[in-house]
């Protein structure tokens, strides 16, 4: 079976009833969680410091959710509406942009302090259509050099993406480059086929192409594919979930009536005294 990328543009391939199937595919959520990790370990953000990210093809949320849990406040971009509306279904803390991100960004020079993709890179390396703005290198140079001017100097970038060959590596690579950043390709587990990744590590600033590259894992892989690194996230994920104490207070019930008022939702309840109060326990 031939590679979603290859069958039709993300906005028409992912409509109403994929979204709402590629959301709900439990490997699809966990797999989007492993990479989301991973890409948050290679962006080496400073511990226990708040930071504003952008999430780049955020589909329905699922990356964005692991940000959440880790404390990030996010903006979300994605071309596919039915995925944004799906996002919206389940109520996801970032805000969302319906954007072609091959268009480029408008967002204010130096407004993020990083930014992950999760599997969107390589939808950009096809041809919708002959015009000489819709050819690859066009739309990869106008992403590449307006993203630059959106993040913080110094900041990090990277994205998870499956390249069909060395040549796309070296043309995304490229172009990065060419459009200000440092840093280069990162491979995970690259002897494994069921658990070789992929990522870019792009720099801004603090030294440019000086920074240090950050070096792929390389472990064994068990015989359902699964990779002893990953079980060990998956671990203390689930130890820091049973820690994690509910944030459903006032302050918490207050901040989503706002958000949902802002994105123009209709019957956003009214706040009182009561929002978020306790009630008692019914005999």
């Amino acid at each position: 079976m031939s590679r979603p990328e290859l069958q039709a543009p993300p906005e028409i391939y992912y409509g109403d009833s994929e979204a709402k199937k590629y959301t709900g595919n439990t490997r699809n959520q966990q797999i989007q969680a492993d990479m989301t990790c991973r890409a948050l370990e290679l962006l080496a953000l400073p511990p226990d410091e708040p930071a504003f990210l952008l999430d780049i093809g955020c589909g329905s949320g699922l990356s964005g959710e692991i940000l959440d849990e880790e404390g990030y406040i996010w903006t979300g971009v994605d071309i596919a509406p039915s995925m944004l509306e799906v996002a919206l279904e389940r109520q996801v803390e970032g805000d969302l942009f319906l954007q072609d991100i091959g268009q480029g960004f408008g967002f204010r020079p130096g407004s993020f302090d990083g930014a992950i993709s999760i599997s969107v890179l390589q939808w950009l390396l096809n041809a919708e259509t002959s015009h000489p703005t819709s050819s690859p290198p066009h739309r990869l140079t106008r992403f590449f050099t307006t993203l630059h001017s959106a993040l913080k100097n110094p900041s990090r970038a990277v994205f998870q993406f499956y390249p069909s060959s060395d040549d796309q590596i070296t043309l995304i690579s490229t172009i990065a480059q060419k459009a200000g950043f440092g840093g280069g390709v990162v491979v995970d587990y690259p002897n494994s086929k069921k658990a070789r990744k992929v990522f870019l590590c792009l720099f801004v600033g603090g030294g440019g192409g000086q920074q240090q590259i950050p070096q792929g894992l390389d472990g064994e892989v068990e015989d359902d594919g699964k990779v002893r690194f990953e079980r060990r996230r998956e671990r203390e994920k689930m130890r820091s979930s049973k820690k994690r104490k509910s944030i459903k207070d006032r302050d918490w019930i207050l901040k989503k009536k706002d958000l949902y008022r802002k994105r123009g939702k209709e019957s956003v309840p009214r706040d009182s005294k009561f929002t978020g109060r306790k009630r008692r326990p019914v005999f």
